[in-house]
């Protein structure tokens, strides 16, 4: 990370403004598109964005850049904002009054959806790994089920899931960085 981002993130924590509108600025997009993938609903996954954002600016000082990259910090808290909503007794209870209109309107919008995903690149280098990262990057990160869950959906066992999970994870890291 470029000594730019680095000083705007500093700037952030220590409680400047500004510095954390230009960070929502250069994130938002890329966050959006995670949830929206996640929640598949615009007007929550706009809400989530909002949360998450306040949970970035309230918790900046728990940010430590020697642990990874600002992004990755904000991707997991989205990430995160994002699952908890789907097991939220609000989600569950809305489950439950869906009509078909709105099957239609996901449909119809997959392919808003997949220009979010490309507009942050993340759909470009995950297709470029191996077909079983692929799987289990959709199951693990993009779906948002547990290693317990995502195991029994792959159909192996969890240990062995986290470790590829892991070792997926470190190869397109890599791809990403180099």
């Amino acid at each position: 990370m470029s000594a730019q981002p680095d000083l705007l993130i500093e700037r952030m924590k220590s409680g400047d403004q500004t510095a954390f509108t230009r960070v929502y600025d250069r994130y938002q997009e890329a966050l959006h598109g995670v949830i929206y993938n996640i929640v598949k609903n615009r007007d929550v996954s706009e809400e989530i964005l909002q949360d998450v954002f306040i949970k970035i600016w309230n918790n900046s000082d728990s940010y430590d850049s020697a642990q990874g990259r600002f992004f990755t910090w904000a991707l997991n808290i989205s990430r995160n904002a994002s699952i908890d909503y789907l097991r939220s007794k609000r989600h569950k209870d809305g489950l439950k009054n869906l009509s078909t209109d709105n099957f239609v309107d996901i449909l119809e919008t997959s392919e808003d959806l997949d220009n979010s995903t490309n507009a942050i690149y993340l759909k470009k280098w995950i297709n470029k790994l191996e077909p079983m990262c692929i799987k289990i990057i959709d199951v693990i990160f993009f779906k948002g089920f547990t290693f317990n869950d995502g195991a029994k959906e792959l159909d192996m066992p969890s240990g062995t899931l986290k470790t590829r999970h892991r070792k997926c994870m470190m190869a397109l890291r890599n791809m990403i960085l180099n």
